[in-house]
């Protein structure tokens, strides 16, 4: 099958020739690859067509959702935040995109997009901000980026990070994991922001400009920009951790947040008198503010996790289980612990748990079969695994597992096909090795 210059650039397989022909038009002004910036109206170079850039939001958000423990399971909470981003998306540059907006289960602090406009809030996040007007403000700054186009910008410029799925995967930074779990490589609470754009500080300063541009046409009140940054500048001092993947992809400045009081009192002083409605958003989190000594403990215990301090985390997650025993990230957190202490069992019972609790969530099916496999129960996790990618296909690393599973139950044929299916798409890596040591042992391949 043939490529495309744009398939080959997307896929990040530019070759010689391609590279010396991109010059060589760049240099004439001709480029075939440029699109006009849909803020400034400015021709650039543009290798990501929008086609391009909803393909990947809609393969690469939901296994981040996933990772930060799924959509909260508070319609009211996601139909409320939905509203406010919706005020705003109308009146952008690119209203036509497919936006959604959710809150995650996640306990760390941030808020992200991906390039067509699938945006999230952490439940970290939200606990911090005071009013509707700093909702507005962190949805529109994100919406700002999808109308800037800058995740595409990113990718052509060759910085996106790589859609190699991570989804739900076990981070392999617990040291201590069992043979099992340390065959899964992938992404933890913490690390969520690894399949996003990490963004530049002229496209931040360029997002919370649109982002204010947006909240007041949408009438809200100007000043919720200035909250936002003095809630992030205040939270970094309190407590870094917490906002360590969001200080990662959204780089924090103290110029930022003079810049947006500068700009809230000049350019949109007239509406400085709009309510900033902190009550509506007080009582639209209502359940959530409940919750906070609970996600208190979660941030405790995955800053344990990353520390491998392992019966400190675990403590941390059973304080949080004692106070929402039903809190599907904190069941999901305190599988992983248990792996951690090489305590399969316990994980399994947990991971089951979480499944009961959220069962169209894909990662507590995901720890069931880890458990399992660490169990010895193949054929078991070889359902679990199963399982989770029907929720959530595309996960290469549970493709893999399958054949794990497989090897365990002695089924050789079919293990060397889902091996080979695995290798198609990952090609280095400890998992890639063990695959086609397999693939090469048992004489599939020379």
């Amino acid at each position: 099958m043939a490529y495309s210059l744009e398939d080959r650039a997307f896929q990040r397989k530019l070759t010689r020739r391609d590279f010396i022909w991109l010059s060589t038009v760049a240099a004439a002004g001709s480029m075939t690859g440029c699109a006009k910036n849909p803020v400034t109206g400015d021709s650039q170079l543009m290798l990501m067509s929008e086609a391009e850039e909803i393909q990947v939001d809609q393969e690469q958000a939901p296994h981040q959702f996933s990772a930060d423990y799924g959509a909260v399971q508070d319609n009211a909470l996601n139909t409320y935040i939905t509203t406010v981003g919706n005020s705003m998306t109308q009146s952008s540059h690119r209203p036509h995109m497919p936006y959604s907006f959710r809150a995650v289960n996640a306990t760390y602090v941030n808020a992200y997009t991906f390039p067509a406009g699938s945006i999230a809030t952490t439940r970290g996040i939200l606990l911090e901000m005071d009013n509707e007007a700093e909702l507005a403000a962190l949805l529109g700054h994100e919406i700002g980026h999808v109308n800037a186009r800058h995740a595409a910008e990113r990718q052509t410029k060759g910085l996106l990070a790589s859609a190699v799925v991570a989804g739900a995967s076990l981070a392999t930074q617990y040291s201590k994991y069992n043979e099992y779990a340390a065959l899964v490589q992938g992404i933890g609470g913490f690390a969520s922001g690894a399949l996003l754009a990490k963004y530049s500080r002229d496209n931040e300063r360029q997002a919370d400009s649109l982002g204010m541009e947006y909240m007041s046409r949408a009438r809200q009140n100007p000043n919720g920009m200035t909250g936002l940054m003095e809630v992030l500048v205040n939270k970094s001092q309190a407590k870094p951790n917490a906002l360590e993947a969001m200080f990662s992809s959204h780089p924090m400045s103290q110029d930022r947040y003079d810049t947006a009081k500068q700009r809230a009192a000049s350019q949109y002083g007239s509406l400085l008198v709009l309510p900033d409605n902190r009550e509506r958003y007080m009582d639209n989190i209502a359940k959530l503010r409940a919750m906070k000594p609970v996600v208190d403990k979660l941030q405790d215990g995955e800053a344990q996790l990353k520390q491998e301090k392992f019966h400190d985390a675990k403590n941390s997650f059973a304080r949080a289980l004692r106070k929402a025993p039903r809190d599907y990230a904190a069941l999901v957190l305190m599988s992983k612990c248990q792996l951690a202490l090489d305590k399969p069992k316990t994980a399994r019972h947990y991971a089951q748990k979480a499944q009961h609790i959220y069962p169209t969530e894909a990662q507590g099916h995901h720890l069931n079969g880890i458990s399992q496999l660490a169990m010895g129960k193949s054929a078991d996790a070889y359902q679990a695994f199963k399982r989770y990618e029907q929720l959530l296909p595309g996960n290469p690393s549970t493709l893999f597992l399958q054949g794990v599973s497989l090897e365990g139950m002695q089924q050789k044929q079919a293990a060397a096909e889902v091996y080979n299916r695995y290798l198609k798409s990952v090609k280095q890596g400890d998992q890639a090795q063990h695959a086609y040591g397999r693939l090469q042992a048992w004489g599939y391949v020379r």
